[in-house]
């Protein structure tokens, strides 16, 4: 739902490739809900300049310029954004899916379809027949994405992951956390995942007894 995440998963991309014990690293997603408020049916009617104006307690031309310069970051980080057809839906069903998603190897690829049916072609992703359609286009069947909407388990993991997120001081999208010892918040630039990649890196290496000369 933030289309800074979308921005900071490419530059963080960016510096992966880059990074030479990349062959090291597993990424795992978890989940986050900026708004759980919002309906889980029906939210799709919301404007999301309206929207925005009155969440963040700014005028609609304020939100408007905002998405100008979110557009601008995402152009630089290669992502032609068209948030003028953003729909606003809860994402407690998406995170479900990706929940699922994680246990067939799956979880960044659903991500990355679910970011791209979000803030390029404007795909409502609270709307169960959307989830279906990204679910196959990922390798998941029909009755897969349902079973990701209507087992308890997945509802489990994604409330387990916010906790999580609470617990150790997460406010707010895109974070990342290496190893459980360096961050990057935000959409920060390539060299800053950079940086915190080497760092975690090379602390894991050390504390592994692996480090190499």
């Amino acid at each position: 739902m933030c289309p800074f995440c979308y921005i900071g998963k490419r530059n963080y991309e960016k510096a992966l490739a880059d990074f030479e014990g990349k062959e090291d690293i597993e990424l795992i997603w978890k989940s986050y809900q900026l708004d759980p408020t919002l309906p889980t049916e029906g939210a799709k009617d919301l404007d999301v300049y309206e929207y925005l104006s009155s969440r963040k307690r700014i005028s609609k031309p304020q939100v408007e310029a905002m998405h100008a310069q979110v557009t601008e970051m995402a152009k630089n980080a290669g992502l032609d954004y068209h948030l003028d057809k953003s729909i606003m839906a809860n994402s407690f069903k998406a995170h479900r899916v990706v929940a699922f998603a994680k246990e067939k190897g799956l979880g960044d690829l659903a991500e990355e379809r679910l970011f791209h049916a979000t803030f390029i072609t404007g795909k409502d992703f609270g709307d169960t027949d959307v989830l279906i359609q990204i679910g196959e286009e990922i390798g998941l069947s029909s009755e897969d994405v349902m079973e990701a909407l209507t087992n308890d388990l997945y509802a489990y993991q994604v409330t387990a992951d916010i906790t999580e997120a609470r617990e150790i001081g997460v406010t707010g999208v895109p974070f990342f956390v290496f190893d459980r010892k360096f961050a990057v918040s935000g959409a920060q630039p390539p060299q800053s995942f950079s940086q915190a990649l080497e760092n975690a890196h090379g602390a894991w290496l050390k504390e592994s007894g692996t480090a190499r000369s």
